[in-house]
């Protein structure tokens, strides 16, 4: 029997279930092992767990929005090998989500609350530069993994030296979101202007903050 070829409304719905699924849906079971699984749980101070939870919480929320951006951009892609090259990328995303999931509720601490937020804005910018073409859509991936990759190494400095499974989890995730930015630039990624590269970091750092204690 052939595959169908997905229609627009097709792959609208199943973003509209991608997004039910990670924002509403506890994450579950990854479709891989937890790397912390077999690490043994360290004795933090209620400050050190606090802040763990927080750094975690952040990293829960931009797997959030990671999991919209992705979907957004294969929403409207036109390659339909770089459509499954983004939904192979944004299956690795949902098991980082359930992987921060599972460590905050190990923390005692629940993930952010504007979750929805999140999701929804980031699947708006996803689906805004996709329609600009697939080498921006491609482009504003690889520019999202490099800060990707420079705020996970900011967290591993910042974790308490004890905690090894939230640092197990952060190491995981900064391998293979750097591999996705690679894959993108390598799919013929186009650079973006400054200007754009400053306002994506400028509103990653909101997010963070926010995300950090709400």
């Amino acid at each position: 029997m052939n595959n169908r070829e997905l229609t627009r409304v097709d792959r609208l719905l199943a973003s509209a279930s991608n997004a039910l699924r990670t924002v509403a849906s506890p994450a579950g079971r990854a479709a891989r092992d937890n790397p912390a699984e077999t690490l043994a749980d360290a004795r933090l101070t209620p400050a050190q767990k606090s802040h763990a939870a927080g750094l975690m919480r952040v990293n829960h929320a931009g797997e959030i929005a990671a999991q919209a951006l992705y979907q957004g951009h294969a929403t409207v892609a036109r390659d339909k090998t770089i459509e499954q090259q983004l939904q192979h990328a944004a299956d690795e995303e949902f098991d980082h989500l359930a992987w921060c999931e599972q460590r905050l509720e190990e923390l005692g601490e629940s993930p952010s609350k504007l979750a929805p937020v999140w999701y929804a804005g980031a699947f708006a910018i996803g689906a805004a530069s996709g329609i600009l073409g697939d080498k921006w859509s491609l482009g504003f991936i690889a520019e999202t993994e490099r800060q990707v990759c420079a705020h996970l190494d900011s967290h591993l400095a910042g974790l308490p030296e004890e905690d090894a499974k939230s640092r197990a989890i952060l190491e995981t995730m900064r391998d293979e979101e750097q591999e996705h930015g690679e894959n993108a630039v390598s799919a013929g990624a186009a650079e973006l202007p400054e200007p754009v590269k400053k306002l994506m970091r400028l509103t990653a750092k909101v997010m963070t903050k926010t995300a950090y204690r709400v």
